[in-house]
């Protein structure tokens, strides 16, 4: 598409030197400043379509002449005298050159002088004269000629309105120069070919000056009454000057922007410069570098990551500093060398002091303690206590997070926890892989970071509450951590390389096994921490929980004291679950309203708590007495295992006449003790006549059997025996022997087969004040094994088959 640009407007191929410019302005001026007209203007002219913007009279503009039709103009303009070519500014800029896209009114140009030529362009410099009104217009070619109507300027300097207006412009003017200097070099180039006293002249030369757009420019080229041509300039110039500030204040914040960034870059680039001369500080990269083979000249890496750590540290060389894979790699050379590998804290052997750190941190926990005396035993033997994987079982508030920091303690190791509980991401456990962004180690290489040493113990709590999910199942990843045979070698998804955890003595806590997966507990060494009996929780409370909680509210020993049948009281009137926490809370609500008596009454010396004034600091009783009923056929005491400890059943038996028989059991009893029921209902019906009952008494009698309390789920096989002894006792209408208690899973045939949780089931026995209690044969070892002083007062009978329990109880 043919086309020309003003060199003041758009960018071009070639470079314009505007010294020589001006020279050839100064030499076609003349004293007065004003340009000379050889001739009088024509009113034919080759007309020369522009864009983006139009040309104003008065004003020396070079110009860019593209294509074969507009060299032709100015050639066809060079043949006459005048030289003048009209200049008109096409409608629409995306359309060809033709007379239907021309505006009427255009600028009549003389070509001052013809800077360069080629083929089909051309470089010339105009000088603008006059406007012109195009009245008619036709083609030669592509060349297009026009019959023009000159509007000459009219002399107006005496006019003062025009001259108050021409004072508004130059006020404008001036101040665009202040905000824009470059202005200044047009205004000098006006002043040298026109006068201020011309208004139109003025308006013209400073519409020219702004940044309006090609329409807007047209339209005041298009004006020809001076003064409406004036207002709208007016405008313009205020728009110009609006943006010109923004633009300046806009520059100016980047600026200053800049200016500080440059100068901390500098200052920094400074401070740099003199550390490194001092010898203070090397380059960044060459600084990590160093840090990581200093740590590794303390550590005693295996083979494999020797190698990956050799190979990474020549790849971090390579690397630029602003490159995203240097932080990758960084990151990754820091976890490898921050790892304790081959580092091991120096074992206690000592067995005599770590029983004395068992013995004073925790009371009672036999089994615990001589399990982990072994453990260092077996340590002293070999030389080194190489690792194990213990798991305590045992309801809360028993004590088994706490016995991690007092074996750990007792074996001069260190220590780490995190819990378990509810976690659902694989990745917890066995790491990020490198290709994610925020990628890390799991827990056990993080532990290792922690404690700084391969042979710490870790505790792993709550490991029957882990879960499972979309994102991967925790417990399969821990079949590998917890295994002997394999975690000499765990390899961590983040480090990719192995890591030996065969050294870390891993302790496990849970409540049950039942939500542990068969083969990971099959990889870990059961411990059972049964509750405590009232004894010992009277010793622990004594030894433990009051001097704590004295000294955690800020109370001096001896301030509050506590009788000893008061803590009993609040120990089977307040906290009788199978673990301290709760009497630990009772005994802090004591000494916060004692400190608060305190606080009150300044003159209060010491505050001595008794059984008689308990209810003052706790409120009523939560349990009260468990009550036994005895002396009613049919109801028989039974003992039950639950994951706060040990309970008391009362099961009871009725039998109602009716046309058909029936059999009906309520107290939300789970599947399995449903089905002992109905083994107990079968045998006693099959051994009806043993008992000296009429065979038809089944026949006959709807049964009935309840289990207190109604809304407490229920289950499990080791009512057996009591259910079979509550029917029978219904039906013979006997009554069984007072304070007794049994358990026991029946069989059709009559066999009594073991139960478990019989400590606990002891100590419920002895908290209900249950004097006589049948247990199955096989239990008898369990039995024994309990400590003298919960086996003390009892009458205990092992039974083999129901024959024997009913000898026992009736």
């Amino acid at each position: 598409m043919p086309d020309n640009e003003q060199f003041n407007d758009s960018p071009h191929e070639f470079e314009i030197d505007t010294e020589k410019i001006t020279e050839l302005i100064e030499e076609h001026v003349n004293e007065s400043g004003m340009v000379v007209a050889s001739e009088v203007l024509p009113t034919g002219l080759p007309i020369i379509p522009l864009r983006p913007r139009p040309a104003f009279p008065g004003i020396m503009i070079p110009l860019v002449l593209n294509g074969k039709a507009q060299v032709a103009a100015m050639h066809q303009a060079m043949e006459h005298q005048g030289q003048t070519l009209g200049l008109v500014m096409v409608r629409d800029l995306d359309e060809e050159d033709s007379a239907d896209n021309l505006h009427e009114v255009g600028v009549a140009a003389k070509i001052v002088k013809v800077l360069h030529t080629e083929k089909n362009s051309a470089h010339v410099l105009v000088n603008s004269l006059e406007r012109f009104v195009l009245e008619e217009i036709h083609a030669m070619g592509k060349t297009l000629y026009g019959h023009v109507r000159y509007h000459f300027a009219t002399e107006l300097s005496g006019n003062a309105e025009l001259r108050a207006y021409s004072m508004a412009i130059l006020s404008t003017l001036k101040e665009l120069v202040q905000i824009n200097p470059l202005y200044s070099e047009e205004i000098k180039l006006f002043l040298n070919r026109s006068s201020l006293d011309d208004p139109g002249r003025l308006a013209d030369f400073a519409a020219n000056l702004t940044s309006a757009d090609g329409q807007q420019l047209q339209e005041i080229l298009a004006t020809l009454d001076v003064r409406k041509r004036i207002d709208k300039v007016l405008v313009l110039l205020k728009k110009e000057l609006e943006v010109s500030r923004l633009q300046t204040k806009i520059s100016k914040q980047i600026e200053e922007k800049v200016s500080a960034q440059q100068r901390e870059f500098f200052l920094r680039e400074q401070l740099k410069a003199i550390k490194q001369e001092l010898g203070l500080e090397k380059e960044g990269k060459d600084t990590e570098i160093e840090k990581f083979q200093k740590r590794l000249k303390k550590l005693k890496l295996n083979d494999e990551a020797a190698r990956t750590v050799e190979d990474e540290l020549e790849k971090l060389q390579l690397i630029e500093p602003s490159s995203p894979e240097y932080n990758v790699s960084r990151n990754y050379l820091d976890w490898l060398t921050i790892l304790p590998w081959g580092v091991f804290s120096k074992d206690s052997y000592n067995i005599g002091r770590a029983r004395r750190v068992l013995d004073r941190d925790h009371y009672g926990l036999k089994d615990v303690k001589e399990r982990i005396l072994e453990f260092i035993a077996v340590g002293k033997m070999k030389g080194d206590i190489s690792g194990s994987i213990l798991c305590l079982v045992g309801p809360p508030g028993v004590g088994k997070t706490s016995i991690g920091h007092s074996i750990a303690s007792a074996l001069g190791r260190e220590f780490f926890r995190f819990s378990l509980g509810g976690m659902r991401d694989e990745a917890e456990i066995k790491g990020h892989r490198r290709t994610y962004i925020g990628a890390m180690p799991g827990k056990f290489i993080q532990a290792m970071k922690t404690v700084g040493t391969s042979n710490p113990v870790i505790m792993l709590d709550e490991v029957d509450k882990i879960g499972a999910s979309f994102q991967g199942d925790p417990a399969s990843a821990l079949l590998e951590v917890l295994d002997p045979e394999q975690n000499g070698s765990f390899r961590d998804h983040y480090l990719d390389v192995p890591f030996d955890l065969s050294n870390v003595l891993f302790i496990a806590t849970a409540n049950q096994l039942d939500t542990i997966p068969r083969p990971l507990l099959d990889r870990m060494e059961m411990i059972r921490l049964s509750g405590y009996i009232l004894e010992e929780k009277l010793e622990i409370a004594k030894r433990y929980l009051i001097p704590k909680a004295l000294k955690s509210h800020g109370l001096k020993r001896g301030q509050v004291t506590i009788q000893k049948a008061a803590l009993a009281q609040i120990i089977d009137g307040y906290a009788r679950e199978a673990g301290v926490r709760n009497l630990e809370k009772q005994i802090k609500k004591i000494m916060r309203r004692s400190a608060m008596a305190f606080a009150e009454d300044e003159t209060l010396g010491k505050n001595h708590i008794i059984k008689r004034n308990l209810e003052e600091y706790l409120e009523k009783p939560v349990f009260t007495a468990d009550e036994i009923f005895e002396g009613v056929p049919g109801v028989v005491t039974g003992l039950a295992w639950t994951s706060l400890g040990g309970a008391t059943l009362q099961i009871e038996a009725t039998a109602v006449l009716a046309k058909a028989k029936g059999f009906k059991q309520t107290g939300q009893l789970g599947n399995v003790m449903i089905e002992s029921s109905e083994i107990a209902y079968s045998y006693v019906m099959a051994h009806i006549a043993d008992y000296g009952v009429e065979s038809e008494f089944f026949d006959k009698h709807f049964v009935h059997l309840h289990v207190p309390a109604g809304a407490t789920p229920k289950d499990g096989p080791s009512a057996g025996i009591t259910m079979a002894t509550a029917l029978v006792s219904m039906m013979t209408g006997k009554i069984v022997k007072e304070k007794l208690g049994m358990t026991g899973e029946l069989t059709l045939t009559g066999r009594v087969l073991p139960i478990g949780g019989l400590k606990e089931k002891a100590i419920a026995a002895r908290r209900t004040g249950l004097k006589t209690l049948v247990f199955p044969e096989d239990n008898r070892t369990d039995f024994e094994d309990l400590p003298d002083y919960l086996k003390e007062g009892l009458e205990v009978h092992f039974v083999k088959t129901f024959d024997d329990v009913y000898q026992v109880v009736f």
